[in-house]
């Protein structure tokens, strides 16, 4: 969010050039809130040139008829202009030396260059145009500690000195002429101070000291392998917290398990400290952001935390002193982190070409063939929306959005139209796609490459769906219901299959309950059919633009469905919203359908399909299971929590479910 202190103003004219070139301009209510205070500046055109805002054209200080719904925000570059020198509130930190992250490198020995990631190496900074190393004669376990969080591990370890020392013996030594100290929950070195000014006396520099080497330990997910890089698919193990809803590794908004049961974190007080300590327990390295607001995704169930309060050093964020009385925190406020992650090399093993803009196109691997690398195509079949998933992850370009079979309108490479990689099919966890099932070296891709070529299409944001689980709790009931007016029903497969031989006059026993689905994400729920290709559904009398929206089941206590699964088919449409959000869909007169972020759709009990028929099941304890998006037809952020479970209890004469929640319960 932009904000301007109008007392400062005479500051903002004498001028300082701006640190960062802008990249993205954004309404600043989506993404950071309504900002405070008065609203100092309107109407504002800038030329691009201006040194400061203040120096834009605008209606002037406190002129406007502005309301803070209509606050913008920028994202800026990380690339500062060059010459640009920070003015840092430490006047002696490292930044205020213009020592940007890009000019900061380990330099690895050969024995290490082979691993994936790189781990070990010499710390150098690059000043005046030269790689420098930094003297360790003061360098402390601290100053290891902020380098590693930077580079996305979460520890550092001891290193063979006896090596080092005698290529240090070696090489050609050209000493930076301080040195740092970090306290160690800073998330980079620009946040250390310096140390003592070094005295440059040639070979005679550090006389007692060697170049400093650092040595880091990384997360589980990224052990290093020689050659192959990552070998095995990324899956949180974590029992007590969790990331969910981030588009990247190592994003995503903090869940806390408590009592058997899934929370979020309040954002009250949190910071880089709290941050930090959650990357590090989950296998990252340091925080990079410290996210507020619902910024990444609102949660559903509990709110286990609040005003967090960290030292930076624990091992779990649960050691951390937290109010336990969350009240007045909403999931408007969950927080959420970014964390740092070690550099893989992911990103160039994979391409999108020919698409209309870096976010879509053929994907096209690198692959070894006959004993060398070549770029190739992935063969389409089985491809879906997951395998999108993980090609956008490995890309850093956020969510899928939708998964092409055909890639005829996009012209790749013609050099790279074989297919180098068939039959893969991922679970959407994997950082990458040779991480996911493949035929390996043994092809099979009867159509081929070329316009058969896998595709993708990428989404820096992506919807979320999450079915409330005490609506449905509270809604179910148990209705008998004669047959000769259920035939619309029976006709669209809502019956079990002995309703088939069912006379008119017997009667069927319907499990009914009611579905409040809520779209908590970053973006709309479109369905993927175009308006012709849906489906006029005589029962509601409404079109349907998903065949599939919902599997609901009766299962038994080991898993085995006791109820016919019944797939049910949805108008999709905003049916409430909350307070400030407009509705955008409805089912009515052939509309647009959807589920705008904010909204929910809600399928009421006494609608016809809205059930399980239970006639044939027989007294005993059971589990409701219902599925949003069952066949992954539409990208979501997160599906872990389109999946909820109730316990049931039928005695023959009525039924009871309790106990119902979101996700896997431990």
């Amino acid at each position: 969010m932009v904000e301007v202190g109008y007392p400062l103003a005479d500051e903002f004219s004498q001028g300082t050039p701006i640190s960062t070139p802008c990249i993205s301009v954004f309404s600043s209510r989506e993404w950071w809130g309504f900002g405070p205070g008065r609203i100092w500046l309107d109407n504002v055109h800038c030329s691009g040139r201006e040194r400061t805002l203040a120096q834009c054209k605008s209606n002037g200080f406190g002129v406007s008829d502005c309301k803070h719904s209509e606050d913008v925000g920028v994202v800026c570059n990380q690339r500062r202009i060059p010459g640009f020198k920070f003015i840092s509130s430490f006047t002696n930190s490292v930044e205020s030396l213009n020592v940007q992250i890009a000019r900061i490198r380990t330099s690895s020995i050969y024995s290490q260059r082979k691993r994936v990631p790189i781990t070990e190496g010499y710390l150098e900074v690059k000043d005046g145009g030269k790689w420098r190393q930094i003297c360790d004669e003061e360098w402390t376990e601290m100053n290891n500690r902020v380098i590693c969080g930077m580079y996305g591990f979460p520890g550092e370890k001891g290193y063979n000195t006896k090596v080092y020392k005698l290529l240090a013996k070696r090489r050609k030594k050209n000493y930076w002429d301080f040195g740092v100290n970090c306290t160690g929950n800073e998330a980079s070195l620009h946040g250390c101070k310096l140390g003592h000014k070094v005295e440059l006396k040639g070979n005679a520099t550090c006389e007692k000291g060697m170049p400093v080497v650092v040595s880091c330990v990384p997360g589980r997910a990224f052990a290093p392998s020689y050659n192959q890089g990552f070998s095995k698919a990324y899956r949180v193990e974590q029992p007590l917290v969790r990331l969910r809803g981030g588009a990247n590794t190592g994003d995503g908004r903090v869940e806390v398990l408590k009592n058997g049961e899934w929370g979020t974190v309040c954002d009250d007080s949190w910071n880089l400290k709290a941050a930090s300590v959650v990357c590090r327990e989950l296998g990252f390295g340091s925080a990079k952001e410290a996210l507020a607001g619902g910024r990444l995704g609102q949660g559903m169930g509990p709110v286990h935390m609040n005003e967090v309060e960290c030292s930076g050093f624990e091992k779990s964020l649960t050691e951390c002193y937290f109010n336990r009385d969350a009240l007045g925190c909403s999931h408007e406020e969950d927080a959420a982190v970014r964390c740092n992650v070690p550099a893989m090399g992911f990103q160039n093993k994979l391409r999108l070409s020919g698409g209309r803009n870096p976010f879509e196109g053929r994907v096209e691997v690198l692959a070894e063939k006959n004993d060398s690398l070549v770029w190739g195509t992935v063969c389409s079949d089985s491809w879906g929306t997951m395998e999108a998933t993980v090609v956008c992850r490995q890309l850093g370009l956020g969510f899928a959005s939708n998964a092409f079979q055909e890639t005829w309108y996009w012209p790749g490479d013609v050099r790279a139209d074989d297919v180098v990689m068939s039959g893969v099919r991922c679970s959407g966890t994997e950082m990458t796609l040779a991480q996911c099932l493949h035929h390996g070296k043994h092809l099979h891709c009867p159509r081929g490459g070329g316009r058969f070529a896998a595709g993708v299409s990428c989404s820096e944001s992506a919807p979320d769906l999450v079915l409330n689980a005490q609506v449905v709790e509270h809604t179910t009931y148990l209705e008998d219901r004669p047959m000769y007016i259920l035939q619309c029903a029976n006709e669209e497969h809502c019956l079990s299959s002995s309703a088939a031989t069912a006379t008119p006059s017997s009667y069927r026993r319907l499990m009914r309950f009611s579905s409040q689905i809520h779209n908590n994400g970053q973006s709309d729920f479109r369905p993927r059919a175009a308006h012709n290709s849906w489906v006029w559904h005589d029962c509601h009398r409404h079109y349907h633009s998903m065949e599939v929206f919902t599997h609901y089941d009766l299962l038994s206590l080991n898993g085995t469905k006791v109820a016919e699964g019944h797939k049910a088919s949805f108008c999709l449409e905003d049916t409430q919203c909350e307070e400030g959000t407009e509705k955008r869909y409805e089912c009515a007169n052939f509309g647009q359908q959807g589920i705008t972020v904010g909204c929910w759709d809600t399928y009421r009990h006494d609608i016809d399909c809205q059930w399980i028929d239970v006639t044939d099941v027989v007294p005993g304890d059971y589990i409701l299971q219902v599925v949003i998006n069952p066949n992954y037809e539409v990208a979501e952020s997160d599906y872990t929590n389109n999946i909820m479970k109730c316990r049931c209890r039928y005695d023959g004469h009525r039924i009871w479910t309790y106990n119902c929640h979101i996700g896997e319960r431990r």
